[in-house]
């Protein structure tokens, strides 16, 4: 899939959008709503690859994040939620379903918070709500190590500590399939170029987002069905807040894929898809 750039007011957004390729001929008809495809941290669109062509009933849409794949970066404060909106008024989509992988997940989760006639349905995997809670040893250290290589501005060390998260807290990098472990790397590469540097060279942390709050709590008025799809050799942490958010709302379901860990839909792609299926097929959409 060749992606494309779309300029919007305050940003350039990089994309993939895959139109359906065996739609009926009513509009409305089940399986019509698009369904928008958001990435993690330090990765990009390409996480994606799997999913694309994997619903030709329906549009599936992957952009990039500020700063991340061929979206521009942030001069000015900004929502990841309401970037999301923008770029589905840029596409004249009503309504679509959003699944989200880590901040792309709590980004999805935002937006059924703050634009709730925007969402039809989430899937969430590798995450909770965009305030997730990290106690176990293995993420916190795996955090501190990816922080303070930030800090310190070592490129190497960050992607050494990001990498963690591909395999997990039960696996070696070497134990993961090496066509995924060397995608999420380039990605995270990919990302660190966007970086500006400062005089000694040293990449200069972006722009965060505006965070939205009260998440958790503001969860139990989610009214669109909710699946959470975790890999289950992710962190203990990541796959609680995922089963804290499927139990939160009022119409959660939550799945788990064998062999797979932080990037589900990459390692386990049937499961995935499989499991998103029956989720849409159940609510009709």
């Amino acid at each position: 899939m060749t992606p494309r750039r779309l300029a919007l007011p305050d940003q350039v957004v990089g994309l993939v959008d895959v139109p359906p390729s065996d739609a009926s001929d009513a509009p409305d008809a089940p399986g019509r709503l698009p369904l928008v495809l958001l990435h993690g941290g330090a990765v990009d669109h390409r996480m994606w690859g799997p999913q694309l062509e994997a619903f030709p009933e329906r549009r599936v849409v992957a952009p990039d994040a500020r700063g991340h794949g061929g979206s521009s970066d942030a001069d000015a404060p900004y929502r990841l939620a309401d970037d999301v909106v923008a770029l589905l008024d840029a596409l004249g989509v009503d309504r679509a379903v959003l699944a989200g992988v880590s901040m792309g997940g709590g980004t999805a989760v935002d937006v059924a918070l703050e634009h709730p006639d925007r969402c039809a349905a989430l899937v969430v995997t590798g995450t909770g709500t965009s305030e997730p809670t990290f106690t176990d040893d293995w993420a916190v250290a795996a955090f501190a190590d990816w922080k303070d290589a930030e800090t310190r501005g070592d490129p190497e060390a960050w992607i050494a500590a990001f990498a963690h998260f591909t395999p997990g807290p039960h696996r070696t990098r070497a134990e993961v399939d090496p066509v995924v472990d060397a995608l999420v790397e380039a990605m995270a590469r990919d990302t660190l170029g966007h970086l500006r540097l400062d005089e000694a060279g040293v990449p200069i942390p972006p722009t965060p987002p505006t965070p939205v709050t009260d998440t958790w709590e503001r969860a139990r008025g989610i009214r669109s069905p909710v699946l959470v799809v975790n890999g289950a050799l992710d962190g203990r942490d990541h796959l609680e807040n995922g089963r804290r958010l499927a139990r939160v709302v009022p119409h959660g379901t939550y799945r788990e894929l064998a062999g797979a860990a932080h990037y589900a839909g990459l390692e386990a792609p049937d499961g995935y898809v499989a499991a998103v299926r029956t989720f849409l097929a159940e609510h009709d959409l």
